[in-house]
């Protein structure tokens, strides 16, 4: 028997027992735009550096490389998944086919958990933070609360409405956040060193944090200052994966996905460590920083005057609306695939694809909806906005551990893949990956993300009850995906 090796029977989703529902029309710039705009550097530097300067002083920039190293290891495995498996749903359907059906069914709950509160992390900066200091006004909860549900509709209403043109608003915010950081770093330097305001001496301090035990791991429920700063790039460079998502919608993806996702990483490490280090060398006082609510802009203003500061904000404002959109139109996915296996609640309207939009209409309702509960929950919280990126910096991090693991166990039973392949460097990067996944989940143990992690814990009580009623109703075989044939069988001419 000969199988079709060309391009479109590699990309078919026939070959998972799916039919094509919507229309594949992503291309490479829009694949990796997706993956950019999740992790969206403007908006995880503009919303954690003053964290950082808090808990770990100027010095902690120096962890940003590291987590880069780690988080590009991430990408390039699970890069080599959704080279096999180029299917919407991505944790979900490689942790189902590579485990089985009810692992690959928690694993996409709790994607689900952490899609449906970082949107609204992200979305809440821009209403906590950023308007207040575009407009000059003193922000409070209820004006977080409602801006914030503004936001959020909005992106809601472009994803149901339409995907092109989703793709044509993300596109365009990734190209102004990509030109506009370029162009902040090369003003911030050039300025810099004629007007003598950059001072070296500010990449190397602790600012107010003691220096005693600095760089201490710290003990069982407190992770050391130094180590603290890892969650700048932590909480930052994490959501490549999601162009895996739109796996159906790609040109070729088996090629344009796993490209777009080390792309976007290795991109935003670059730009990100250069943006951090001319920042940081033109702050004039590390200590007084650390007490702004807007310390990213502030150094702009103080460096460059306040025209480029205000431009700064309107940059941030339209990197955070295009991360929080991209993150929405990952969850609406996710629930629509798990929705067509019949294995999320109400997968008979979620399911559906509209026939005169052509997108998951019902999932985009329903992923706003939920979003916008968890938004009513934290609102009321005076440190909302940490919380909210704690608990979406703890859970991808769950969830690349889980996949990654699994690709261990599992690579010897995975044909070659057409598309992307890792060769003689498989092991030094799974190495690389297995260490940084274990010191970052490590870091959780820190006592300031207990509300992650009941957030956490409550959310997997809620699937575990959902599961365990699809297990009494169906039983095992009921949970079994479309077709468990070989990942890549058809990929090769036999």
């Amino acid at each position: 028997m000969t199988h079709d090796s060309t391009p479109a029977a590699a990309s078919s989703v026939t070959r998972f027992g799916y039919t094509q529902a919507m229309e594949r029309s992503t291309g490479r710039f829009a694949s990796f735009a997706v993956a950019f705009a999740f992790v969206s550097i403007a908006t995880g530097i503009f919303t954690t550096y003053g964290s950082v300067l808090n808990s770990s002083g100027p010095l902690g920039i120096w962890t940003w490389p590291i987590v880069v190293v780690g988080q590009l290891a991430v990408a390039l495995l699970l890069g080599a998944l959704a080279a096999r498996i180029p299917v919407t749903g991505y944790a979900y359907q490689w942790v189902s086919r590579l485990a089985n059906p009810v692992f690959g069914w928690i694993t996409g709950w709790i994607s689900f958990t952490f899609l449906a509160i970082v949107v609204i992390a992200v979305d809440y900066t821009v209403a906590s933070t950023v308007v207040p200091a575009l407009f000059a006004f003193e922000g409070t909860a209820a004006t977080a609360f409602a801006i914030t549900a503004v936001v959020l509709v909005l992106q809601a209403l472009l994803i149901g409405l339409s995907t092109r043109w989703t793709e044509r608003v993300n596109n365009f915010a990734v190209t102004a956040e990509l030109v506009g950081m370029v162009a902040l770093v090369a003003l911030l330097l050039i300025v810099g060193v004629i007007t003598h305001r950059l001072s070296t001496d500010n990449l190397f301090s602790h600012g107010a944090v003691p220096t005693e035990d600095y760089w201490s791991f710290g003990d069982a429920t407190a992770a050391g200052p130094w180590m603290l700063a890892f969650l700048l790039g932590a909480f930052t460079i994490v959501g490549f994966e999601s162009a895996a998502n739109l796996a159906e919608e790609t040109k070729r993806p088996e090629v344009v996905v796993p490209r777009a996702m080390w792309q976007a990483v290795l991109a935003s490490g670059v730009l990100g460590f250069l943006f951090l280090l001319v920042v940081t060398a033109a702050v004039d006082d590390p200590v007084a920083l650390a007490e702004s609510g807007t310390p990213i802009a502030d150094v702009i203003v103080d460096v460059l005057g306040t025209f480029v500061g205000t431009a700064l904000l309107v940059l941030v404002a339209v990197a955070i609306f295009a991360c929080g959109l991209v993150i929405l139109l990952t969850g609406v996915r996710l629930v629509w695939a798990m929705s067509r296996d019949e294995r999320f609640p109400a997968w008979q309207l979620l399911g559906r694809i509209s026939p005169r939009t052509k997108t998951p209409l019902n999932a985009t309702v329903a992923m706003t909806l939920i979003s916008a509960v968890i938004l009513g929950l934290f609102s009321t919280s005076t440190d909302a906005l940490f919380k909210l990126f704690g608990a979406a910096t703890l859970l991808p991090a769950i969830i690349y551990a889980i996949t990654v693991g699994l690709y261990i166990a599992k690579r010897r039973s995975l044909p070659a893949s057409a598309g992307f392949d890792l060769g003689r460097w498989e092991w030094p990067i799974i190495a690389v990956a297995v260490v940084w996944l274990v010191f970052e989940l490590s870091l959780f143990r820190d006592a300031s993300f207990r509300d992650p992690w009941l957030y956490l814990a409550v959310m997997v009580a809620i699937g575990a009850a959902y599961l365990g009623y699809l297990l009494a109703t169906r039983g095992r075989e009921g949970l079994r995906m479309p077709d468990m044939r070989s990942i890549d069988a058809e990929l090769e001419v036999s």
